[in-house]
């Protein structure tokens, strides 16, 4: 896979594929991890997931959040989302790429917009919560410089099975 194009997320056709990569997603992880179906579904239920991305644009457009599509040859693989926390941080939310475009840079290349994006949105930090299974993610996120923190606000900090993660955004732009 070449060239994979990150753009905001902004008009109906986009919209439509993010929201269907959020509920693969969910979908993915329920395949993976079939043990925790009913706790995903509960997560889901909390997050109001189905009411945020109808009103998409109040929740993943500025001045609060932003939502960054992957696109490769025109067709969606990939997304992440960046909205405000109640501690005036950012979260890094609900990142995922399709099979495959994985192994291509595609999140990495997310991952970076995420960041620069929670930047410029002129949050202090970025924090995201990850099951301890996401082999794959962890190393990653880590390779950006999140740190493995408590979080006592965040409803899972008490779920052994997520990893919370922060990074300071004061430093320098990433290259």
């Amino acid at each position: 896979m070449n060239e994979v194009e990150i753009a905001k997320v902004r008009n109906g056709a986009d919209i439509e594929a993010t929201a269907a990569l959020v509920w693969e997603f969910f979908d993915f992880l329920k395949g993976r991890y079939p043990e925790m179906v009913e706790d995903i579904d509960t997560y889901i239920e909390r997050q109001e997931v189905a009411a945020r991305l109808a009103d998409f644009a109040a929740n993943y457009n500025p001045p609060y959040g932003e939502c960054l599509l992957a696109r490769h040859a025109g067709s969606p693989v990939g997304m992440v989302m960046v909205r405000p926390r109640p501690d005036g941080d950012a979260e890094l939310n609900r990142m995922y790429v399709r099979a495959a475009a994985r192994g291509t840079g595609t999140g990495r290349a997310l991952c970076a917009g995420a960041i620069e994006t929670a930047r410029a949105l002129g949050y202090p930090a970025i924090r995201l919560g990850a099951l301890d299974r996401h082999v794959e993610a962890i190393p990653l996120y880590e390779s950006f410089g999140f740190r493995r923190v408590p979080d006592p606000i965040d409803p899972d900090a008490g779920n052994s099975r997520v990893i919370l993660m922060r990074l300071d955004l004061s430093g320098p732009p990433l290259d």
